[in-house]
Parts: C-alpha cells; structure tokens; sequence
C-alpha cells in the first residue's frame, strides 16, 4: 500500500443531496417536502403534537409534588462500614467523616452530608462525624464502645430585613405555646 492507493472506506462518505434545483432532479420545487403545512417549514417541531386534540402528556392527571427545600443525604448503613473495615478499605482507629467515607467508595455524591442507618451489625469502635443518624444507628455505634456527632443544622430562611420568615417565626412562637403547656402540667 502506498500513501497514493489510501481511500476512504466504500460508502464511508455520502455526497449530500442538492434539494430544490429544479424538477428534473427529482427534489425540486418543495425538495421532498410534500406541499404547505407545518412540516414543510423551516424549524419545524411536531414532537407530540397530536393534530390540535390534548396532547397525551397534557391529559394524563399529574401527581406529588418535588420538594425543592427539602435536604438530600447520601445513606450509609452500620453494615456497610462494618464491611469496608473487614476489608481494610477503613481505618476504624481514626476519625471517620465525609472525606473517610468518600476515600473508601462508601459515599458517592452527598449534597448536605450523609445521614447514618443502622440497618447490620457494627462491632468496630467508631468515632464518626456525619450530618444525621437514626436514633437506633447511634444506639448500635454507642453500645460497640464509639460515639457519633451529628452535626446538621437546618436552613432558616431569611426574609429581605435578615429576620427569619413569618413561617419560622410562627414555628417558633407554637413551639414556646407547647413548651409552656407542658411546662404547665
């Protein structure tokens, strides 16, 4: 083979068709088109269009609602660390964060933290620092001899003047309502 003989593969490039030179090409006039109407317009957008009735995705009821305050935590259950220690992949002896948890393939992506779940056994002694843990998952950790620290502190959202907003402040003023109640009985 010389450098004279090299070719594109048969087929590999296609020359592109010239629509709208005259009629004896065969794609003249309205260029394979067919005649008027909106899919013979240029930027045409037909995707779901179902001839003016409602639209299938229209007439299908809508259910739920994404809440857009709420916090998303990656879970990480006592079993799984439990493991990853067996397999050496923790160091049970240090600290164990976010960053440990990460290293150790355990946790992927945590936007506001990772919240801990007991569901396995744990039998290492951990000193662990996450953003939440179910009451029984620090019960678990605090019976094996370690200690959990939760260190989540929920949004409070400001209104224009920096004062928390009317719906904390009425959290706030039934929450004393409660405390002066039962302080009452």
């Amino acid at each position: 083979m010389k450098l004279n003989e090299i070719r594109n593969n048969p087929g590999s490039r296609k020359k592109k068709t010239k629509v709208g030179r005259g009629s004896s090409s065969g794609l003249g006039k309205t260029s394979g088109r067919g005649v008027k109407g909106a899919k013979a317009r240029t930027g045409n957008q037909v995707h779901g269009f179902e001839g003016g009735q409602m639209p299938l995705h229209m007439r299908m009821p809508k259910r739920g609602f994404r809440n857009i305050f709420a916090n998303e935590f990656a879970e990480v259950n006592l079993g799984r660390i439990q493991k990853a220690i067996d397999d050496k992949k923790l160091d049970a002896s240090g600290k164990l964060d976010l960053e440990t948890l990460k290293k150790a393939g355990l946790v992927s992506k945590a936007r506001d933290g990772v919240r801990l779940l007991a569901k396995g056994d744990i039998k290492a002694k951990l000193d662990i620092t996450v953003a939440g843990a179910s009451k029984s998952a620090v019960e678990a950790v605090e019976k094996a001899g370690g200690k959990v620290t939760v260190t989540f502190k929920k949004k409070v959202y400001m209104n224009k003047k920096g004062a928390p907003g009317k719906r904390q402040q009425r959290r706030a003023q039934s929450a004393e309502k409660r405390a002066a109640r039962a302080a009452a009985t």
